[in-house]
């Protein structure tokens, strides 16, 4: 091994050329132009002052497509499970009780993050591809004291969207707080935190706001924020400590890390896109992409799982022909299209995919460019499908 070891010098690599690919998985989505070129303005401090101005900005734009006047909004240096665990790491503590509704793969690993807290988990479970059922969530709050509700309102791994009102007010009439996933559902589908009664939530910029990953926009409560400040001991993440992160985003501008600057612009550059096309503008584009994708799979004589009253639209799962193998799709659709579509998690592996019509991939053009694909590339393989179907039903359903 020693005798293949070069120097620095040595070593060569090719410039950077990434594939331009049509992302339509479960995440990232496509990113506008205009997003890519925030990245690539100059670095400044993360103490300047032109960048706390900015930093003012977009936490006021956060508050609009969270849906909420919670002064302790702002995004987590991290992805979205970043998020998550802060969001549960300040409020929590070891020997709380915590009720997690699971329906999919991410109400999972909110529990083992509780879990891993120190934290009394009851679980209240619900099969993959099913909605919450509020009475067992009734049920586990009422059985003992407990200090945080969490569920996800757009469960990624399933297609599944929740009702989040229902679920906020038990947690509210049981004293407990509500923790929501808004992972896909920020910027996608209407958000309504401080309607809803939610007191902790987080989210993810690669997702429907279509910027890159690395943040994770977060919201805390009046309710949240004084259990922050009533804690019995510190925070067990240091790096995630509202507490001092506050410091930071809120009046004193006192240091706590060096903040992601370019990662901020890109942030706010994406927010800014999606404000001025207008929230209902958004998510009714979301819907339309999503009502003609499904018209023209169903016409290509393929079904999805999720029950219609369920289906969230950015996110669309797809029961894969019975013969078909996964894999082999999904790999001729990156080699020969370019497009990314996702494969199933957890139980569904093998048995589902996952298509995102996510932020600025949700547009007609994308859902005519992967169904002619699709549509081509099951045909090759010989499976049972409607050919020439999928298209004109497509863009009947993006006419009506």
């Amino acid at each position: 091994m020693s005798g293949d070891f070069k120097t620095p010098s040595q070593v060569t690599f090719a410039p950077l050329d990434p594939p331009s690919r049509l992302l339509m998985g479960p995440g990232p989505s496509l990113t506008p132009p205009r997003v890519l070129g925030a990245l690539a303005a100059p670095t400044i401090g993360h103490l300047d002052p032109r960048f706390l101005e900015l930093m003012d900005e977009i936490q006021v734009m956060l508050r609009r497509v969270f849906g909420t006047a919670n002064a302790l909004t702002f995004p987590v240096s991290g992805t979205g499970s970043a998020g998550m665990e802060a969001c549960m790491a300040n409020v929590l503590e070891a020997g709380d009780r915590v009720v997690v509704a699971k329906n999919g793969i991410f109400g999972g690993r909110m529990a083992d993050i509780a879990e891993r807290l120190g934290c009394s988990v009851a679980l209240v479970e619900s099969d993959f591809g099913e909605g919450i059922d509020p009475e067992a969530v009734a049920t586990a709050l009422a059985a003992s004291d407990t200090k945080l509700l969490a569920f996800v309102h757009a469960e990624t791994s399933t297609g599944v969207l929740q009702e989040v009102a229902p679920l906020a007010k038990l947690a509210r009439e049981a004293g407990a707080l509500c923790l929501v996933d808004c992972v896909t559902s920020l910027g996608g589908i209407p958000v309504e935190l401080d309607a809803w009664g939610v007191d902790l939530a987080y989210a993810g910029t690669q997702k429907c706001l279509s910027c890159p990953p690395g943040l994770a926009p977060v919201s805390f409560s009046e309710r949240a924020v004084e259990v922050l400040k009533t804690r019995r001991s510190k925070v067990a993440s240091w790096y995630l400590d509202a507490s001092m992160l506050l410091n930071y985003w809120g009046g004193k501008r006192a240091y706590h890390h060096t903040a992601p600057i370019n990662m901020l612009y890109a942030l706010r550059e994406s927010l800014i896109v999606v404000l001025e096309e207008g929230l209902s503008a958004v998510h009714g584009r979301h819907m339309k992409s999503h009502r003609a994708l499904v018209a023209g799979l169903e016409a290509m004589g393929l079904s999805l799982p999720v029950a219609p009253a369920l289906r969230m639209p950015q996110l669309n799962v797809v029961t894969i022909p019975e013969g078909v193998e996964d894999a082999a799709v999904r790999g001729a659709l990156l080699r020969d299209y370019d497009i990314e579509i996702g494969g199933g998690l957890g139980p569904l592996a093998g048995k589902v995919w996952r298509i995102g019509l996510m932020g600025h991939t949700a547009r007609a053009k994308n859902v005519s460019a992967l169904l002619a694909a699709l549509e081509t590339t099951l045909g090759g393989l010989g499976a049972n499908i409607q050919r020439g179907a999928a298209l004109p039903a497509a863009h009947a359903a993006l006419a009506d």
